[in-house]
């Protein structure tokens, strides 16, 4: 096996912070900045799968048993996994209208790192943000479409509140959703998780295993040049 030479590798990955694979994918996409370190660059973003809960369980479910199947459905899918846990309050006593709002207040928290403004100056920050409010709803059982769940968990990484509802009032956070939203439709995103690798070449979608994502990132940090297209 040759040794990668070419780097780093840039990942969008599309996700809803509602969506139960990518709270259990989410120990891949760490596996690779553990593993790959510079050598990959992973850029946070979102595709709207639970913009509507109402439209998207309630009423997608309700010919199916509703939210209780759904409920089930997430339960028998977690099981199967030993590093992810869900919590009794979790799509039964709480069943969040939406995770756009969420969304939003993470893209807050990227804008904030671009300026300068957060506490962190790593994009990590941010991202670590994504999986706290993943962590707040499926582990924690917390309604994490609602604006006072959201700034508190931000608070806790360190995120200054009123910095976050600046952004949400003045539209900037909401715009950069709309984007991330444009984007996963132009690029025909199909769901949650999705990986884009090799400039929007390459889809890796679903519960896909690690080793299929770390293939393709070697691949590409061989020698991308020469294979971007062979027409």
């Amino acid at each position: 096996m040759s040794t990668p030479t070419a780097g780093p590798v840039s990942i969008s990955h599309f996700s809803d912070l509602l969506c139960v694979w990518a709270y259990v994918a989410q120990v891949r996409v760490d596996e690779l900045r553990h593993h790959f370190h510079e050598q990959v660059a992973i850029r946070i973003r979102f595709c709207s799968v639970f913009a509507d809960v109402g439209t998207k369980v309630i009423g997608g479910w309700k010919d199916r048993g509703g939210v209780p199947a759904y409920r089930a459905h997430v339960e028998q899918t977690i099981a199967h996994f030993d590093h992810v846990t869900l919590h009794p309050d979790a799509w039964t006593r709480v069943v969040p209208t939406t995770s756009s709002t969420a969304h939003a207040v993470v893209k807050a928290a990227q804008l904030m790192v671009a300026a300068g403004t957060a506490s962190s100056p790593s994009s990590a920050a941010a991202d670590e943000l994504a999986w706290d409010l993943r962590l707040a709803f499926f582990r924690d059982g917390r309604d994490i479409s609602r604006l006072d769940v959201q700034l508190a968990v931000a608070a806790a990484r360190g995120f200054a509140p009123e910095a976050l509802r600046a952004h949400l009032e003045d539209g900037s956070a909401w715009a950069a959703v709309l984007r991330d939203y444009e984007d996963a439709a132009a690029d025909h995103v199909r769901g949650s998780p999705t990986y884009l690798l090799n400039d929007r070449r390459q889809t890796l979608y679903g519960n896909v295993g690690y080793k299929i994502i770390e293939a393709n990132v070697l691949e590409l940090l061989r020698d991308p040049r020469d294979q971007a297209s062979w027409c």
